[in-house]
């Protein structure tokens, strides 16, 4: 299973967007033109990573700041304590695309 998240050039460097794969939400990263794609609602309480405080390559959860590598999904910093699942992105040519692990 596969969605399209947008035209490469709509995310830009730093930022982040959720689109809905399979009923489930993933946060999509653009990380100095890398495409990254973790699970959306953070490991520790329900709140949305795609909205969350981007420092290089890690994302800090806005409701009590976990924080997330985004390329691996794993915990940095406490509350949280289990990793984001990770999920596979894929560019074709200016349309970017997010995937399970079964693509």
């Amino acid at each position: 299973m596969r969605v399209r998240v947008s035209r490469v050039d709509e995310l830009e460097p730093g930022m982040a967007t959720r689109v809905i794969l399979d009923g489930t939400a993933v946060a999509v990263f653009n990380i100095e033109g890398s495409f990254y794609a973790i699970g959306d609602t953070c490991t520790h309480e329900e709140a949305s990573l795609s909205d969350g405080f981007i420092d290089e390559d890690t994302v800090e959860c806005p409701k009590h700041g976990a924080v997330f590598h985004i390329p691996t999904g794993e915990v940095r910093a406490l509350p949280a304590t289990r990793p984001e699942p990770v999920y596979r992105t894929r560019v074709e040519g200016n349309e970017l695309f997010v995937e399970d692990h079964d693509g």
